[in-house]
């Protein structure tokens, strides 16, 4: 009976790509040895079967063929049982995995981090597109953000097909400090009544709670403008936004850190720091193996939290670039040759 990539990656035969990347990054770090430490043999043979899984349904002509002859066809072993006994896979396809499974979560999460750096936000946590109506909103327990004039206008043109209004929608950008912390984002709203008797301005709070995602919204009825003179307002309605952080990006609950790193640390082992999100505090993090252009170091616990699992966090992922030095003397170069082993 041959392997079942699907369920490996936990997901149904009609699974989208996008769907069967995700199921890669969390089964993945579910099961990458580093978070394994008590059971590393098992998550090694875990860890390279998701490999294996994901590298045959991320490929549209190798899915197709695993999907009609199975892993058997696949490999150009026969067909499995249940076909004709002179079927096969596609003649000359004989697959083997022989990829390096480190390898595929180095480059997977620095393809991540390269994408999320472009963006600011992680590219797959969007959660929608929404109009905005300007910026001019900051500001957090110790200041306020303003939105004067920002009701009103073009917005109160805006219809929805059974006649009520749409809710006014503005972007809130947060750091990631403020998504990993929790803050209060205090915001000065002017909102134009007709008949209703309020204030033309007003203060929203909008409490960000630790480990909202980009695209979360934060709805409050009615504080918009009147809708002519019936009596009822608008909702306004706020969207996360995260900025774009300096030393980390974020993908999901989990936070990327890329590195670049001389040759000798490489080859020797190191210690670095990173400044924690939480105020006054530092990551002191120790790499004890050889780095190769391949090598992930996954500190587990240390990403965001999440929101839905009280007490449950993600982990930090640290991929690395090695520096080569641009010479060195004809004296190092022949204690290297002492030192260092051919194979």
């Amino acid at each position: 009976m041959g392997k079942d990539y699907y369920s490996i990656l936990g997901v149904s035969k009609t699974a989208s790509p996008e769907e069967i990347k995700k199921a890669y990054r969390k089964s993945a770090l579910k099961w990458h040895p580093d978070k394994n430490q008590d059971r590393k043999e098992e998550a090694s043979a875990k860890f390279k079967d998701i490999a294996e899984a994901y590298d045959v349904l991320s490929d549209p002509e190798k899915k197709q063929i695993y999907d009609e002859y199975g892993e058997e066809g696949l490999k150009g072993e026969g067909p499995p049982p249940g076909h004709d006994g002179d079927r096969s896979a596609s003649p000359g396809f004989s697959y083997h995995f022989s990829g390096d499974p480190n390898d595929m979560f180095a480059r997977f999460f620095k393809d991540s981090f390269q994408r999320s750096s472009s963006f600011g936000e992680s590219p797959f946590d969007f959660g929608g597109f929404f109009g905005g109506m300007g910026g001019g909103m900051g500001g957090g327990m110790d200041g306020m953000g303003g939105m004067h004039g920002c009701m009103g206008g073009q917005q109160q043109q805006q219809q929805t097909p059974q006649g009520q209004k749409r809710p006014a929608t503005f972007d809130l950008h947060c750091s990631l400090e403020d998504l990993h912390n929790g803050t209060t984002k205090k915001l000065k709203i002017s909102r134009k009544s007709a008949t209703l008797n309020r204030d033309k301005e007003h203060v929203l709070e909008v409490p960000v709670k630790p480990g909202w995602k980009a695209g979360t919204k934060v709805t409050f009825p009615g504080e918009g403008d009147e809708a002519g003179q019936s009596g009822t307002a608008q909702d306004v309605v706020f969207v996360i936004r995260e900025k774009k952080h300096p030393i980390y990006t974020r993908e999901g609950p989990n936070l990327l850190h890329h590195r670049k790193i001389p040759l000798v640390d490489a080859l020797t082992g190191f210690k670095f720091e990173l400044p924690a999100l939480e105020p006054d505090k530092t990551l002191r993090i120790s790499v004890n193996d050889m780095v190769t252009p391949t090598y992930t170091k996954v500190v587990k616990g240390k990403g965001m939290p999440i929101s839905k699992e009280p007490g449950a966090r993600g982990d930090l992922i640290v991929t690395f670039d090695i520096e080569y030095p641009k010479g060195i003397s004809e004296e190092a170069k022949q204690k290297l040759k002492e030192i260092l082993p051919r194979s």
